[in-house]
This record gives C-alpha cells, sequence and structure tokens, in this order.
C-alpha cells in the first residue's frame, strides 16, 4: 500500500500548478487562526489545570482530540501534510475545548435550553429538561459527582 501512495503522491510543484487560487491567496488568512487558537489553547489549558482539581471534575486528555497521524500518508506532499498538521490541531483544539467547556457546563448548569440546540456537546442529552425543577438541587450534586467518577458522558 505504501508503494501506491507514493506513486499517487503529487510533487510540490505539480500540487502548485494545480491548485486553486484562492486558496494560495487565502492561505495567509486561514494561517493567522494559529494565533488566537494557540492563545485560547493556554487560556483554557490553565483553566482546566487550575480550576477542575477544585471542582472535583476528572481532566480533559489532549491527546484524544487533537490527533496528528495523517503524515503517515505517503500520498500528501509536505504541504499537505502541513495542511493537515495545521487542521489536526485546529478541530482538535476546538474539540477539547468543547469537552472542557461541557464538563464545567454539567458542573454548574446541566440543564437544557428551552430551544432546540445545533452542535450540542456529548453531554448536553443527558441534562436535565428545561423547567423540570423537581429534586434539582439532589440532581445538580448527583451531575458533579459523576464528573470525577465520569458516569454520565
Amino acid at each position: 500500500m505504501k508503494e501506491t501512495h507514493k506513486r499517487l503522491k503529487r510533487n510540490f510543484f505539480t500540487w502548485l500548478v494545480t491548485n486553486r487560487p484562492q486558496n494560495l491567496i487565502t492561505g495567509p488568512i486561514i494561517y493567522a487562526m494559529i494565533i488566537p487558537l494557540v492563545i485560547t489553547d493556554i487560556f483554557i489549558t490553565f483553566y482546566q489545570l487550575t480550576c477542575f482539581p477544585i471542582y472535583g471534575i476528572k481532566k480533559v486528555r489532549r491527546a484524544d482530540y487533537i490527533i496528528y497521524d495523517r503524515q503517515q500518508l505517503q500520498y500528501l506532499n509536505f504541504i499537505e501534510k502541513f495542511h493537515c498538521t495545521y487542521c489536526a490541531y485546529g478541530t482538535g483544539m476546538i474539540a477539547y475545548i468543547s469537552e472542557i467547556v461541557a464538563r464545567t457546563e454539567q458542573y454548574f448548569c446541566p440543564i437544557k435550553h428551552a430551544r432546540k440546540v445545533l452542535g450540542a456537546h456529548s453531554r448536553y442529552s443527558r441534562f436535565i429538561e428545561y423547567g423540570d425543577a423537581e429534586n434539582y438541587q439532589e440532581r445538580l450534586e448527583q451531575y458533579r459527582r459523576a464528573l470525577n467518577e465520569e458516569k454520565l458522558k
């Protein structure tokens, strides 16, 4: 399979000539997004490292969300691999942040919204229904304990 992949690989100059011009023009804008991503990464990681132990929330493992495996694909040239690295970091970082915020929401306010939420995180479906006040404080404590035990997800 490696040999097949190597034969399918487009060299850099062929890739550059056949690439869409709009991709080259917008490249600097896309890659400038690394700055807010890295800054957010630093802040969200600091938040998790300092606050999660206080709340008794199990920490999110970055390695479960930011995965660099596309570099092993032999049919990608070095520019395509660079793009894949950037996308793996960006999408992985967003998923990592989403999980940290989801655990925070589960700790402080595990209540669904009145309206349908698009793109809800994985924990949201198990949250308490909007307006369901019966035994709220007891259920809130159950959700908080589960964050340390990771029974609710």
